[in-house]
This record gives structure tokens, sequence and C-alpha cells, in this order.
């Protein structure tokens, strides 16, 4: 009840009017179907922005926090703040209901749910560590930790009425401090391979019995690894763990219209897979049918504002999905511990959706692209290149005769990682076919790609062509021209520049890169794009909001 009230007192003088100001900037000025509040994991434009305006781009107004209260690479985020505007933008004072007369045992107005907020979708790495970066190297405790997750309880006890959609990280194991980006602690730089296969046996041992040869492989890294970096590694994984099982608590007593623990960057044999297994018994113990456990975590914002969207509409969307040639369904992509067809199905029933075997009478076909080698190589690979492989035309025949009968079709390009495939596009380019699907995805990784396109693709029937095709410009403009062969290019000529800034630290080069990525973004645009979208281009600009080359935003420039 304590915190009842000091909540309630914080409402009543939150934030200036700066931080109103900057809320603004991210709510669609002619709400049309109500409010829909979204909390990402961090500020990065996909999963943010991007996510945010696919749903503004079908009437409903989403409200998002301004971006100095969400994390970012190096801002570890502020979820006091986070929860204290959630209550802001969220309450009113109204009349009571009969079952809050009861509660409260008043006859007066309470404060409750704006009636206008259909759903809220939050991440709970904001909420709890202040982001998912913060997520894998925050120093909370364990007290601190118990109480955040209390606080979900504690807001739906205030608005019963809320339909809250929840989803949280199972912290990722990186296979090695390369592939960690510097977003893990220090040590892994170091010892990132040796932990990533250190947990792998661990496992392995878990799940199924170690090999002699695998027993000695463990305790030789059992040795090789400082023990104070297992213990930090073990220590926060466990509070990691246990905030997880928390939130499986509250969904098992119906809080959350739906929780998803999404499982971060992983491997078939990694701890992310053993945590994963066991939060699967635990929430099977505790019959939280609520509870999905998926690959991926990038796309599960979209995901779930889909699934909003569906369930207030009254919508269960039909999706099939069809495969390039090679391994296809059966591929277990980079960073996943499950086949691409496991996580087709699972991500379609999280968005609310039905997965049908191949039918001609669905909402979208899938169209996944997929190496024929089985590789899964990044879109920076050397063989990443323009030739049209015999694989690819047979691939967008087949995708153009569905579109020809009528069938709406989308595409999660994931024969290479964090970018398009470019033998693909110059077949659709060529086909004029660009602007023939109802969603194009190829950014991060295989898991991310595919949730984006089944979201994207599932809503585009509701929206105006002239918003559709907004969308997939930017989609190819980032994954395919940016990330694709513009990130390559600005890579090798950040030597060009004054402070010679790095791939992952751009430092006072930031505005000069911007500018020229920009400038090659125009170019590579107009050379790629229908003539019809110059207009649309030519108002866009690159910016890099995390100071690094890996991601960027396209956005309007000022």
């Amino acid at each position: 009840m304590k915190k009842l009230f000091v909540l309630i007192a914080c409402l009543m003088c939150l934030f200036v009017a700066t931080d109103t100001m900057a809320a603004k900037k991210k709510i669609n000025d002619n709400p049309s179907k109500g409010k829909i509040v979204f909390i990402p994991h961090d500020n990065r434009p996909v999963s943010d922005e991007m996510s945010a305006e696919t749903i503004r781009k079908l009437g409903y107004e989403v409200i998002v926090p301004p971006d100095e209260l969400l994390g970012t690479k190096d801002n570890m985020g502020k979820p006091e703040q986070l929860w204290m505007w959630l209550e802001k933008n969220t309450t009113i004072k109204r009349e009571p209901s009969k079952l809050e007369k009861k509660r409260f045992n008043t006859g007066g107005k309470v404060w409750g749910l704006d009636p206008d907020i259909k759903a809220i979708v939050i991440s709970a790495d904001s909420m709890i560590y202040g982001s998912l970066v913060s997520s894998r190297k925050h120093t909370l405790t364990e007290r601190q930790l118990r109480e955040r997750v209390a606080n979900f309880n504690d807001y739906k006890y205030r608005h019963d009425d809320a339909k809250l959609y929840v989803f949280s990280s199972i912290m990722r194991t990186p296979t090695s401090g390369e592939n960690s980006g510097s977003q893990e602690p220090d040590y892994y730089k170091a010892y990132g391979y040796d932990i990533f296969r250190y947990t792998a046996l661990n496992d392995k041992k878990d799940a199924k019995g170690l090999t002699p040869r695998e027993e000695k492989e463990l305790d030789f890294l059992t040795e090789l690894v400082p023990a104070a970096y297992i213990r930090d590694w073990n220590t926060r994984r466990g509070k990691n763990y246990r905030v997880n099982e928390g939130l499986v608590d509250l969904a098992a007593k119906d809080k959350f219209e739906c929780l998803v623990l999404g499982r971060d960057d992983n491997a078939a044999w990694s701890q992310t897979h053993m945590e994963a297994r066991h939060l699967r018994d635990y929430s099977q113990k505790k019959q939280a049918d609520r509870v999905q456990n998926i690959a991926g975590i990038d796309e599960m914002g979209l995901l779930l504002l889909t699934r909003a969207v569906n369930e207030i509409e009254h919508r269960q969307p039909v999706v099939t999905a069809d495969y390039n040639w090679g391994s296809g369904r059966y591929l277990i992509p980079a960073y996943s511990d499950e086949s691409v067809d496991a996580t087709v199905r699972s991500h379609v029933k999280l968005l609310g959706g039905q997965y049908v075997d191949k039918t001609t009478n669905v909402d979208l076909l899938l169209m996944i692209n997929t190496n024929p080698t089985g590789a899964n190589l990044g879109a920076n690979w050397y063989s990443n290149d323009k030739k049209i492989r015999p694989d690819v035309k047979t691939f967008v025949t087949y995708m153009e005769r569905a579109i020809n009968r009528g069938e709406p079709v989308g595409v999660a390009d994931i024969s290479f990682v964090n970018g398009s495939d470019n033998s693909l596009m110059e077949e659709l380019r060529n086909r004029d076919m660009l602007y023939k699907l109802q969603s194009y995805s190829g950014w991060n990784t295989p898991t991310n790609s595919i949730g984006f396109a089944l979201a994207q693709g599932v809503l585009a029937k509701e929206m105006k062509k002239q918003d559709r095709e907004e969308l997939i410009t930017i989609r190819y403009m980032d994954d395919w021209l940016y990330q694709a062969n513009i990130r390559q290019m600005v890579t090798r000529q950040l030597s060009w520049f004054k402070e010679a800034g790095v791939y992952s630290e751009l430092g006072k080069d930031k505005t000069d890169v911007e500018r020229r990525a920009t400038s090659l973004m125009h170019t590579f645009a107009n050379d790629n794009l229908p003539a019809g979208k110059r207009d649309f281009i030519e108002k866009m600009k690159v910016t890099c909001p995390w100071n690094r080359l890996f991601e960027v935003k396209i956005s309007p420039a000022k």
C-alpha cells in the first residue's frame, strides 16, 4: 500500500514541460482508433520508432517514451522514470467502477486507466534493468529486481482493465568477444569464446550428458577462465533467470494478456538455450498458458504490437510459408537454437495468427530466402554479390506466380545475416517486383527479419498503399542499400575522415560519416528504386544514433 501512495504522489508531480514536448514528437496528431502505449527495450530505430510507426500507419496513436528515458549503447536507461512516465501517460481521474468502489472504499473519483488506451506493450528489460544492454551489464541487487518485478503487479492492481503485453529477454550467450559488440562485461572480449564453449558444454551435460573428451574440455575451461569472471557471469544470469520466473508467476495469475520470453542471441547448445528449457518447464509447472518462449528478441516489440491490434480488431490472420532451395525450413540460422520453420510458427502464434500448411487462401504467404549451401554468413561477406544465382531465379519466379494469382506475398530475406541478399534484390528490381510485395525484411538476425516481415506483412492490407510503400521503402534503404552495401563502403572509407573513427565508435567523425552515408544512399536509391520514389528518397537522411556503423536511422531531414 505504501508503494501505491508513493507512485500516486509521483504522478502528481511528474515531468516538466520539456518531457511533455519530447513525448509529443512521437505521437500521431490525428488519432482515430485509440491509443497504444509502447515502451521498447532501447531506442534503436527499428525496435523503437520503426515498430511504432508501423502501427501508426493503421490509424492508432502510439505513445512512446522520449529518447532520454530509453537505453542506448552507453546510457543504461532510467527504469524509475519510465514507471512514472507510464503512470502519467495512462492514468486519469474518473468515476470508479463498482469493483473500485468496493476495493478503495470510496464514492469519489479515482485514478484509473485512460479509457482511450487500448493496449500497453512493455519491455520488461527497460522497466527492470533500464534497457536490453543494461540487462547484460547491470549491478542491481536481488531486492531491487524483485521490487521492479512487483511494480507490474502494483500497476495492474491500480489499472485493472489495462491490457498488458510484456516481453522480456533470456540473457544472450554471444559465441565470442568479437560477436558481443562490446555489450557484455569487459572480460568477454578476452574470454568470450571460452565462456560460450563452457556454457555450451554445461547445457549439453544438463540435457544429455558429455563424452569423456567433452568432460576433459569442460575441466580445462573451468581452469582456464578466471573464477571471478565465471562467478560474475553466473551471478548476473541467475538474477535474470529469477526475474523471468517472477514474470511467469504474474502471467500465471493472468496479470498479462501475453508474456513472451525472447531468447536473445544464442545457439543450439548454450547457456541461453539451457535457461530457456528450464523456464519452459517452470511455465508448464505454473500452468502459465499465456507465456511463450521464443527465439529472438529485437522483433518482439512489433510482434506484440501486432498481436494487440489483432485482438483489438478481433482478427486472426492466416499465414503460410515457403522457402528457397537447400535446407530451407530445416535450417538452424545464425544466432538461433531452432529451425526456421519452428521460428515462423512461433512468431505467427505470437502475433495472434494461425499457421497453416501451403494453401492459397491466406492473409500472407511468407517467402523465406535461405542460401542453398546452408551457409548463413554476414551480408558483408564477399559472396554477397549482385550475380543472380539459379536458385534466386526460381525463387522469384515462384513468388511472381503467387502474386499474379492474387496472393499477398512478404519476403524474409535470411540468406545472409545483417543485410539483404544482393542477388535476390537485383532479380526483384529487374522484374519490377519490389513494390508488389506486402512486406520485406533483411535486417540483423534471421529471427529479427522473420518477425518484421510477418508483422508488417499481415498488417499491410489494412494500410493505405502509400503508407505500406513508405514502410517497405525504408526497409529497402536500410537492409539492402545500407546494410548490404553502403555500410561496407563507408567502413573502408573511415580513414578519409579527420579523426579516423572506427566502425564501432565514430567519435567526432559522426557528422561527416552520416553526410557521406546519406550521399551514397541517395545515389544508390536513385539507381535501384523506381523513379516515383525519388521525392521520398531525397527527403531522407542517414544518421548513426548509437555512434557506430552497425545500425542507422533513415528519417526525414530537418
